[in-house]
């Protein structure tokens, strides 16, 4: 038994980056845990799982020895349309209808442990997909450019963090995790922008390629009021991955593709001993990072500043604040019940809609619902539902590319199901 739970994380790692992840705050996971993901991800100050290391390690001094496994099924419907594009007489325009379902279905697992060493002090461990995104266009939507074959990209960015969480008074904790990234990405369907690329034998279809990085997410906690109020923060660093070395010539910065700074404030009132309502409000800084925040400029291209130098296109994604709220109630000592709702900001502004109908993360707004069954003092099983609400951005297309409108469309139905075991 003991061989078999020391497989257990490399066996997770595998079928982690065996999938990709398709989150829907930008590229980040609306909650982490299954738990957390009933509540629309409202977790900044509400400790029920151990996969609160992904949101605030200072929480695992509040909710002592555990482990948690889970998977969570995504069902993203994401497209693309383009209209009045006119190309000069003779030639096809990219005018269309374009389904980005390559793929429809996606499974991503997590497992986290916390082990409560003493009053003070805790140590965890978990293992989950930090975000992604993934398209693929069997209709090529930039054919009329002199592209073929399917379009599209695929990322997926996996944490694996070891933590720690000390209790310095009889109300308050500090935690810190260290965050360990493995990142792998593919582009294709793209080739025939080599002529805009810096290195246009690395820009598409060059395979999977895959990068490493490190950084530290720090959090605190504290409970006031004979606990009736749960205060949280959490910062987590900017991790500075290794290069694509496939696709320096995409990414700004010779191929960089940095996870952004993200950080957040939260707040749990417990209304009456069976209702409690939560609130976190957080910020993730998508522009800091040159191949996400970067602008597509024509303009620039025609400068120097082509795909994959210093100063190159990227996404033109914007800093983004995430506004979540949360309700859970006891409605029998076996069963407890949620519901949550969130909004983010629109990272891709609609100038940049042209070139995001690869990575079209437009959705802004969640509802979630979920429920724990206690199955006995150690054992529970729950499970949350999540509707991503469809929205759209629509954006001009540069002249360069004679012109018209692209219009991205996403939403998504999110389930989770996780066990938790107490010892």
């Amino acid at each position: 038994m003991a061989a078999s739970y020391k497989k257990l994380p490399l066996t997770l790692l595998i079928s982690l980056l065996s999938t990709t992840s398709f989150a829907t705050t930008g590229y980040f996971m609306h909650g982490y845990g299954v738990k957390a993901q009933g509540n629309a991800g409202t977790s900044i100050a509400q400790f029920q799982d151990a996969l609160t290391i992904a949101n605030n390690p200072a929480g695992l001094s509040w909710i002592g020895s555990r482990v948690d496994v889970g998977a969570t099924v995504f069902s993203p419907d994401r497209s693309a349309q383009i209209s009045g594009n006119q190309m000069p007489q003779g030639y096809p325009n990219a005018n269309g209808s374009y389904d980005g379902n390559g793929r429809k279905y996606f499974v991503l697992p997590e497992v986290a442990l916390n082990h409560q060493i003493n009053d003070q002090v805790a140590l965890g461990l978990a293992i989950y997909g930090n975000g992604g995104m993934n398209t693929g266009y069997k209709n090529n939507p930039f054919a009329a450019f002199g592209n073929s074959g399917t379009a599209g990209v695929d990322l997926t960015q996996v944490f694996i963090s070891p933590a720690v969480s000390w209790k310095y008074a009889e109300n308050q904790s500090v935690g810190i995790a260290t965050n360990i990234l493995y990142q792998r990405f593919e582009a294709k369907g793209i080739t025939a922008f080599a002529g805009y690329s810096a290195d246009g034998s690395n820009l598409s279809n060059r395979g999977k390629d895959s990068a490493t990085g490190i950084g530290a997410r720090i959090g605190w906690a504290g409970n006031f009021f004979n606990d009736r109020l749960t205060l949280g923060a959490n910062y987590s660093s900017k991790i500075n991955a290794d290069r694509f070395e496939k696709y320096q010539g995409l990414f700004a910065e010779q191929g960089d593709f940095d996870v952004p700074e993200s950080y957040g404030i939260g707040a749990a009132v417990k209304v009456t001993p069976k209702l409690t309502l939560a609130a976190d409000v957080q910020r993730i800084n998508y522009s800091d990072v040159k191949s996400v925040g970067n602008r597509f400029d024509v303009a620039q291209l025609k400068q120097g500043h082509a795909f994959g130098t210093d100063q190159g296109p990227g996404f033109g994604w914007e800093d983004i604040n995430v506004y979540k709220l949360g309700v859970s109630y006891q409605a029998h000592p076996k069963l407890t019940l949620r519901a949550g709702y969130s909004h983010n900001d629109q990272p891709i502004p609609f100038s940049e809609a042209f070139l995001n109908i690869l990575a079209p993360g437009v959705i802004q707004d969640h509802l979630s619902v979920g429920a724990t069954y206690h199955i006995d003092q150690h054992q529970e099983l729950s499970v949350a539902y999540t509707h991503a609400l469809e929205d759209e951005v629509t954006g001009r297309i540069s002249p360069a590319f004679s012109g018209g409108e692209s219009k991205l469309k996403m939403s998504q139905d999110i389930l989770g199901v996780s066990y938790g075991y107490k010892f």
